[in-house]
């Protein structure tokens, strides 16, 4: 899988040791891309050069021979088409949906790795993983806990320039399809326009058969909330099919002000655990001065674009704080509606509604 990360980075180190725990020497607006590949338990990782190679773009296809630079962000993008789309490069298979994964608090490289690649085995998808420097700076406790979110709140313009960047490859993607499925539809039905119209749009779905999605667990979600919260970056139109806030670690407090800035194709989804112990002891850090957390309070649940969903007390999920994996997977429930929201689909369809509480429910 591809890593994107603002932070240091040491390309002559092997393995993990080839990300630091703080964010890049050049600041943390500075973006480096790698490639790391799992044999049984260890990680190999390739810190990706600034600029395409002659052996990279003739890997990927890409033409390097013009004046102006071509960069890495190409190489990378052209790789994960290929993979979720492999028609689309004269591969074969049916591909698989997208993902670009942000994680939270105190976690290092490996487990957010280690995390994004058990999202793929389970569910089936190709993920982008976005690190930021969540490491705590080397504290224990609350200075941790206070660590992270200063580095959440630095890494901000970061992660606005990989929603730019990924807008505008897509943006690129949908134009060439679009052009080229126009032309096409001309051919066909040059004087039938409801004929062109279903025509197109059929053909339309068919080149583009996968969907792009956002995944922000615990501490991500303050991240993303600070950017939404800023001029980063802004987009009336919608990169992503499903935006989920997983345990988010931010206010419940006023969260319809930002989550309603949010733009999504399909749906944004919101998930609840009451009993969620790392947001027991994220309010605890703090005392009386921290709120309560959006991912475990089951009130006030009042942004107009989201569909919350609460797994407090349903089986296997306990006190977990990441029910999307491990135990609380073994509810067919749990499985199947991160397996639908992290493929693009209306997650919530097959769950009862509490129309009092506005939020679905998880058996």
């Amino acid at each position: 899988m591809f890593v994107v990360t603002n932070r240091e980075v040491f390309p002559t180190k092997t393995g993990l040791n080839a990300f630091g725990s703080t964010p890049s020497c050049s600041g943390p607006l500075e973006l480096r891309l790698a490639e790391a590949k799992k044999s049984r338990d260890r990680w190999k990782i390739d810190i990706l050069p600034d600029q395409v190679t002659a052996a990279m773009a003739a890997e990927s296809g890409l033409d390097v021979s013009g004046p102006e630079p071509v960069y890495t962000s190409r190489y990378v993008a052209a790789k994960l088409l290929a993979r979720i789309n492999p028609k689309l490069s004269g591969g074969r298979g049916k591909g698989r949906n997208f993902v670009l994964f942000v994680h939270g608090f105190n976690n290092d490289l490996k487990s957010a790795l280690d995390r994004a690649w058990r999202f793929e085995k389970t569910y089936q998808v190709e993920v982008l993983v976005f690190s930021w420097p969540a490491n705590g700076g080397g504290a224990k406790g609350v200075a941790s806990y206070l660590s992270d979110k200063a580095d959440a709140q630095a890494s901000v313009g970061a992660l606005g320039r990989v929603l730019g960047k990924l807008q505008s490859i897509m943006a690129e993607v949908h134009a060439t399809h679009e052009q080229r499925v126009e032309e096409l539809a001309n051919r066909r039905h040059p004087d039938d326009d409801e004929a062109w119209r279903t025509f197109f749009t059929e053909q339309a779905e068919k080149s583009c058969p996968f969907t792009v999605n956002l995944v922000l667990h615990s501490m991500g979600n303050y991240l993303f909330k600070k950017m939404l919260e800023t001029s980063v970056f802004r987009s009336a139109q919608p990169i992503f099919d499903n935006v989920v806030l997983v345990a988010a670690d931010t206010n419940t407090a006023d969260h319809a002000e930002w989550v309603e800035n949010i733009a999504a194709r399909r749906r944004v989804f919101v998930t609840l655990n009451e009993h969620d112990i790392a947001l027991a002891a994220s309010r605890l850090k703090m005392g009386e001065r921290q709120k309560a957390r959006l991912g475990h309070y089951v009130f006030e649940l009042n942004a107009s674009n989201a569909s919350y969903v609460n797994f407090t007390d349903a089986a296997h999920v306990a006190r977990s704080h990441a029910y999307f994996e491990g135990k609380p997977t073994r509810n067919p429930s749990v499985k199947a509606f991160f397996d639908a929201a992290f493929n693009g689909l209306a997650a919530e369809q097959a769950l009862p509604y509490d129309a009092a509480r506005n939020l679905y429910q998880v058996s």
